[in-house]
């Protein structure tokens, strides 16, 4: 049975989740404060945590990233926080997806059950196009010569699509269903990824030369043999 952590301050919140994932077939596992996440996470090695910004003792930005610096477990943020400056600092931390509360019980089980698909399925390969290689497995970019770049599930997933277009337009669409699965996200969300991205990839973040967008088309990743 697959395992979720739920780590809220909410004590009422937190048993609505347990009630809803459990009436779905999930086994549910219970903190409320980011120190109690870390030890329910080492000790019931849970199989997706879904997880509150804003906790007692270290707050979940940090559960997130402390997480991630050892496991590739998937980890849904589930807060009231929604600026741009937050999701960006959700996914540079590592989270694979950003809900906002208030929120749908019907829609929070399907878009866990899309981060579960994903996490299963997500391809183990090698890419790489001109300089530029992607170890999907391992999450981390090359350019040939240079140090290993770490990357987030999302940016992997993100740049996964990219490196198997490249030269091509792909829509906001079809990268939303690349990276987010066919449950989405929003126009926004991808931007801030693509940000992102550019951030670590790019010679020159503030003029993009390798992720171009194109506008009212998409974005295309293109690379000259000697990039960067």
């Amino acid at each position: 049975m697959t395992k979720i952590l739920i780590v809220d301050d909410d004590l009422a919140l937190a048993d609505v989740l347990a009630f809803t994932l459990r009436r779905s077939g999930f086994e549910v596992v219970l903190a409320h404060d980011g120190r109690e996440a870390l030890e329910q996470y080492d000790r019931e090695h849970p199989d997706l945590i879904v997880l509150d910004w804003t906790l007692p003792h270290m707050d979940g930005l940090s559960v997130c990233s402390k997480v991630r610096a050892e496991s590739n477990v998937p980890i849904v943020m589930l807060t009231v926080r929604y600026s741009d400056d937050d999701v960006v600092a959700a996914l540079e931390a590592g989270a694979d997806e950003y809900i906002t509360k208030p929120f749908s019980p019907r829609q929070l089980v399907a878009r866990l059950q899309a981060v579960l698909r994903r996490a299963i399925g997500e391809p183990q390969e090698i890419l790489s196009a001109g300089a530029l290689t992607l170890d999907v497995e391992r999450r981390q970019a090359n350019w040939k010569g240079g140090s290993p770049i770490h990357l987030t599930p999302l940016e992997t997933r993100l740049l996964q699509a990219l490196l198997q277009n490249v030269g091509h337009v792909l829509s906001v669409e079809s990268l939303i269903v690349c990276v987010w699965g066919p449950e989405g996200a929003t126009s926004d969300m991808l931007k801030q990824l693509i940000y992102r991205l550019r951030r670590k990839i790019e010679p020159d973040p503030a003029a993009p030369t390798l992720i171009n967008t194109i506008p009212f088309a998409g974005y295309v990743l293109n690379l000259p043999a000697d990039s960067p």
